[in-house]
């Protein structure tokens, strides 16, 4: 038997060679590379390798680069510390069931004053103003020339209408919703005995019925051409116009909620969505960043769907967040678990943005002992920490898990409350419905009642509102309807000069009154 290189063998007998097994350290081979030792050195090696390799796997030779790891005593106390050091996920991620290495959330500068923007403030001093802020000349201006260029091609003997009477259009589909005739025949309206005499008063009801039928918003020639290359095309140009508006004229204040909205809509169209879980099941789907306390949609996105033959996009939820928040800083974002992931909750931080919200139980970052549920008692909370980022798992009763993911929350808080519940879940609750409160308010909006306007121009009306009732928070204070007359009022300021400018008065002894 003879050494070489610290490798060992039997030149007489290769299959008693095979198995031998042997293991030196680092030291041990280089010192038998520089001084080969003799056979009887050779020998007690081999007894003393014998017994201590009986479970190692059958190599012949085996480099230790630590000799402390080939005591066992050593590999057990290494096993046990790294169990209790932290909870490992699939990709990695490593969670402590302690928050002592997790850094204090400390909110950045924000700059912003949330609430109407001086402009809006300077702008705004009575009801019809506020709207003009959302219904520029601008917009009024593309919606006459397209109206005129429809209304000559389709019908004869055309009038030509001016931004008169689109505004009195307009304040005439108001008038209708807080009159409650929303699915009611226009006709009716212009009746001489059961109608408003508003109506008959602004105009006749053939004007408004050749407005109604020839109100356009791009040159429907030109569409076909536009719309191979944008499903939006049809009103491409009015939806940019009025969204770009939207975060010149108010500042979020310090929590926002970015979330899908649902527009009613069972018509032609290629990118309608189908969402069980809302209320209307059918219409557009709109990504919208809402704030909270007031429900202001800052900022809005219609989603067209994926492009035709292409794959479905990867990484969408928070692809939507970063576009929907861009410009924000010293905020936190409250989303579902649709968008929430630990990747854009690090992403949000960088951005000095941070993020609450519920996360899916097959996300990678998420470690396995905050997804067990068995032997847990109902009411309980499990918290699992990084240095920047808290997840906590909550049963709220036998059976049932709800995971969330923050980067406000760096404490294993829990609420005084029965139930017990993180101060997580309790801001979650907080934030998370204000884009389900704008559906709502838009449901009960009786603005806009009928007509082809897109029905989302409703928040037109609604934002108005929120902007007027901040600078003027005295206005109708008392009254529980506040809301309503103010539609009442927008819709009368917005006929009133085409009620004056009338060259024949109406037949009806009420609408002559008016006028």
């Amino acid at each position: 038997m003879c050494s070489l290189a610290g490798w060992s063998f039997h030149s007489c007998d290769t299959q008693q060679a095979s198995k031998m097994k042997r293991r030196f350290s680092v030291e041990e081979a280089r010192d038998m590379v520089m001084q080969p030792a003799t056979s009887s050195e050779l020998l007690d090696s081999s007894s003393e390798s014998e017994t201590t390799s009986e479970e190692e796997c059958d190599v012949e030779f085996v480099v230790e680069s630590d000799p402390s790891s080939s005591d066992p005593s050593a590999e057990t106390a290494e096993e046990t510390e790294d169990s209790g050091s932290g909870w490992t996920s699939k990709n990695g991620e490593i969670w402590s069931p302690s928050n002592n290495d997790t850094l204090r959330y400390i909110p950045a500068a924000r700059g912003l004053v949330p609430g109407p923007t001086r402009y809006a403030i300077t702008i705004i001093d009575d009801v019809e103003s506020s709207f003009n802020l959302f219904f520029t000349a601008e917009i009024i201006s593309s919606i006459v020339d397209m109206t005129n260029l429809q209304g000559g091609r389709s019908v004869a003997n055309w009038s030509d209408v001016d931004a008169t009477d689109i505004r009195a259009y307009i304040g005439l589909l108001i008038l209708a919703g807080v009159y409650k005739s929303k699915g009611e025949s226009t006709r009716s309206l212009w009746v001489d005995h059961s109608g408003r005499a508003i109506f008959r008063a602004t105009m006749t009801h053939t004007k408004f019925r050749l407005m109604n039928t020839t109100l356009r918003f791009d040159d429907k020639l030109m569409r076909p051409s536009r719309h191979r290359e944008d499903k939006l095309a049809p009103i491409r140009s009015l939806w940019e116009k009025w969204t770009h508006r939207l975060p010149m004229l108010f500042n979020p204040g310090e929590d926002v909620c970015v979330d899908e909205q649902l527009v009613p809509f069972r018509g032609r169209c290629k990118f309608r969505q189908y969402i069980p879980s809302k209320p209307a099941k059918y219409g557009l789907k709109i990504w919208v960043t809402a704030d909270v306390e007031t429900s202001y949609a800052w900022k809005c996105q219609i989603y067209t769907g994926k492009a035709a033959g292409s794959a479905a996009e990867v990484g969408q939820g928070k692809r939507v967040v970063l576009e929907m928040t861009e410009g924000l800083q010293g905020i936190t974002v409250t989303c579902d678990h649709f968008f929430t992931s630990y990747a854009l909750v690090q992403e949000l931080l960088k951005r000095k943005v941070a993020l609450v919200g519920t996360i899916r139980r097959n996300k990678p970052e998420l470690p396995s002992k905050l997804l067990q549920v068995r032997q847990r008692a109902a009411l309980s909370s499990l918290f699992g920490f990084t240095k920047n980022t808290t997840a906590v798992s909550y049963i709220p009763k036998r059976g049932r898990n709800v995971l969330l993911l923050s980067s406000k929350h760096r404490d294993p808080a829990v609420t005084e409350e029965e139930k017990r519940k993180p101060v997580i879940i309790a801001d979650y609750n907080h934030c998370k419905g204000a884009v389900d409160n704008l559906d709502k308010l838009q449901e009960d909006d009786p603005s806009v009642a009928t007509g082809p306007l897109p029905q989302h121009d409703r928040c037109l009306c609604l934002h108005a509102f929120v902007l007027f009732t901040a600078v003027d928070p005295s206005w109708k204070q008392a009254k529980s309807f506040r809301r309503r007359l103010f539609l009442e009022e927008l819709g009368r300021s917005l006929v009133s000069a085409k009620i004056m400018r009338r060259k024949h008065p109406p037949r009806t002894p009420a609408a002559v009154t008016i006028v």
